[in-house]
């Protein structure tokens, strides 16, 4: 049989993670380099070499790449998109300035200022014409209006595009002939229309959205584009497969058309890698978050689901397009501690990122860090990545010291601690966001900490959340990239199919899940997956009348009939009431939205089984001195490649890897399964 290889590639702020599965011999390869925030694509080959050179394996072995990128994220919250302009149906021009008559859950109503947007006023073009709800046209598409508008965004420079007219969803006949005027007068614009964007109903978040995919599509197609050259470079000739925030991957074409689909790559692939762990391990029920140099990504799990929503937002702006349902906070490794007008603690959401860093990796980083901290308290050893990088503990204390000890009145290793107390306290607050605000409680659940500062953090949190069980995968830092590699194919679609109560019309919801299954499948098959490869998972979106807001439910097996109906209304009353303690069954309730998963499954690799080891004994590297409140202590470290199958250990204890540090504090067991997953459980 000849070599073949899939690898995987997760790009953060500090570091780049990849993970080569060697389908030949059943292996998993890891590695770690640092990204290259300049031009990210050299970092990705980088981390390609790497890979292939812990494997043994040549570039001409991989039949599949699969890459998590933030391209698109870090463009829309740093508002560094292109120059855009919108084409909008008359009496809409200011669809986007009015938005939503609400404010952010943390601001202040009283001086809260409305973000500015990404396509001002004046780049925004009406245009006469008008259909009904029903797709039904009233007046004619105004084609010189179009033309006129064309030639006006050329002669301004401008050459992105959005087009969201009123009720596109229900026809796209005038949206799709504004597209081919705009590009007969303008052949250089990339345009985008909603239509194929978003087919659903509420102009704001619609245009939003369309204007967001046309804002980011020259960067990402760009970034896409320079990643398949780099790649034939060096003779691989693999498919180019993108994570979306909805925890699937599709090819690289698709990604060009709709790149706002990855504005939640990397964390989708880190719930997903989550799962993966938590399947083998037994669990279903988990609380994943990934620690990483910049942010804290939380995401609850339940019975192997994570939950996907349509009412995410990156930043200031509303994003429904399904995606994992993810609480993402600015607290990481990178998080800087600095002291507030007031005179308190604060840490985060400022981030030293990878350049300059924390001030123990001696890249010209001055204000002290979450990384920092761990390296003065010892919970850190004074070399990571095996060695290859060299931490400077005293210049990380003479930092806390003089920004945060000394004006704080505490001494250097008090400051350190309340460092880790604020941040822990941050990512709790996070946590219970996703879990005790919406009816969990986090102690039925397990939690996962993952990312390079995830282990770091994962004892602590557990006992401020109360939960009892930590499940450490084997290895942690690279989760994300494991997620792309075990991800499925998917791609989703929906439509605006009103559907008032007493007059449910069976043959419409029929015809429109039909039209969305024929898109399906033709996907399926340009994505190359087989008959029997194919899933396709059906949902409805629902309210009670007079509601502004729905909840997806599951549509049955068994087609659309009024049995199939009445199982759907009866999921929702049950979903209703799980949400919000109360459902109204007899309000009558309306259809709003129809959506459809289409899914492709791949071969997805297995957690090798793992030897017994050679004892703790055999395992033992070394100890440290740690800072505690109680005092100083020698920790034991220990090497985690060597903790073989059945290991136990007690804490206090320091273990260590290429790619992360998992700290088991005092009163905490670890055991090692014969995955290599290292759980972690509360003695008492």
């Amino acid at each position: 049989m000849s070599e073949e290889s899939a690898v995987a590639i997760d790009i953060g702020g500090t570091f780049t993670d990849i993970v080569l599965f060697d389908r030949r011999r059943g292996r998993i390869h890891n590695a770690k380099v640092p990204t290259t925030p300049a031009d990210p694509s050299a970092g990705f080959m980088a981390g390609i070499d790497a890979a292939l050179g812990a494997g043994g394996l040549p570039a001409s072995s991989i039949r599949q790449v699969l890459h998590g990128t933030t391209v698109a994220t870090n463009l829309i919250l740093e508002s560094k998109g292109v120059a855009a302009a919108l084409l909008t149906t008359a009496g809409f021009k200011h669809v986007l300035e009015i938005g939503r008559h609400d404010i952010p859950r943390k601001a202040n109503m009283y001086s809260w200022v409305k973000p500015k947007r990404p396509v001002p006023p004046q780049r925004v073009f009406e245009i006469a014409g008008r259909l009904d709800p029903a797709g039904n046209e009233i007046e004619k598409l105004d084609e010189a209006a179009v033309r006129d508008a064309a030639r006006r965004i050329r002669a301004l420079g401008v050459n992105a595009v959005a087009i969201c007219f009123l009720h596109s969803y229900a026809d796209a006949r005038h949206e799709r002939r504004a597209c081919e005027l705009v590009l007969a007068e303008h052949p250089q614009a990339l345009v985008s229309i909603s239509s194929e964007v978003l087919p659903v109903f509420r102009e704001y978040e619609r245009s939003m959205v369309t204007i967001l995919n046309v804002y980011v599509m020259p960067a990402v197609s760009s970034y896409v584009a320079k990643l398949e050259e780099r790649l034939q470079a060096r003779n691989v000739a693999a498919p180019l497969l993108m994570m979306k925030s909805s925890g699937g991957v599709t090819g690289a074409a698709t990604i060009r058309r709709e790149p706002v689909q990855t504005a939640l790559s990397g964390p989708a692939a880190g719930v997903v890698g989550a799962m993966f762990v938590g399947e083998a391990s037994g669990h279903g029920n988990l609380i994943s978050i990934d620690i990483g140099g910049t942010s804290a990504d939380i995401c609850l799990i339940r019975a192997g689901d994570p939950g996907v929503t349509v009412e995410g937002r990156v930043g200031d702006w509303p994003m429904p397009l399904p995606m994992i349902d993810i609480n993402t906070i600015g607290a990481g490794g990178g998080s800087i501690a600095a002291l507030a007008p007031s005179g308190g603690l604060t840490v985060g959401p400022r981030s030293a990122g990878a350049i300059p860093g924390p001030v123990a990796y001696g890249r010209g980083g001055t204000e002290p860090t979450v990384t920092d901290a761990h390296l003065a308290l010892g919970h850190l050893t004074p070399y990571l990545l095996n060695g290859s990088m060299k931490l400077d503990r005293p210049a990380a204390v003479a930092a806390i010291e003089q920004k945060i000890g000394r004006p704080l009145g505490l001494d250097t290793m008090a400051a350190a601690r309340g460092i880790l107390s604020v941040v822990d306290n941050n990512m709790v607050g996070a946590i219970r966001v996703v879990s005790v605000e919406r009816g969990h409680d986090p102690r039925d659940f397990a939690l996962v900490p993952f990312g390079g500062a995830g282990p770091l953090h994962g004892g602590a949190l557990a006992r401020l959340l109360g939960i009892r069980t930590i499940i450490v995968p084997p290895a942690p830092g690279v989760l994300s990239a494991l997620g792309l590699l075990v991800a499925q194919l998917k791609s989703d679609y929906s439509r605006t199919c009103l559907q008032r109560p007493l007059d449910y019309d069976l043959m419409r919801i029929g015809r429109v899940f039909a039209e969305m299954e024929e898109e399906a499948v033709q996907w399926l098959v340009r994505e190359g997956v087989p008959p029997e490869g194919r899933v396709l998972l059906r949902q409805a979106s629902l309210r009670y009348i007079h509601q502004g807001f729905e909840l997806a439910v599951p549509w049955p097996d068994g087609g659309v009939t009024r049995d199939a109906l009445d199982r759907c209304m009866a999921a929702f009353h049950r979903r209703h009431e799980q949400l919000y303690t109360f459902a109204q069954e007899d309000t009558p309730v309306e259809i709003v939205n129809l959506r459809l998963t289409a899914i492709g499954r791949l071969e997805r690799p297995t957690l090798p089984r793992i030897a017994a080891g050679r004892g703790l004994d055999g395992a033992r590297i070394g100890e440290q001195r740690v800072e505690s409140a109680s005092g100083v202590a020698p920790w034991p470290i220990y090497d985690r490649d060597r903790l073989g199958a059945d290991t136990d250990l007690r804490g206090p204890a320091i273990v260590q890897q290429l790619d992360a540090t998992t700290l088991v504090l005092p009163g905490q067991r670890g055991h090692v399964d014969d995955h290599g997953i290292l759980i972690v459980t509360e003695e008492n």
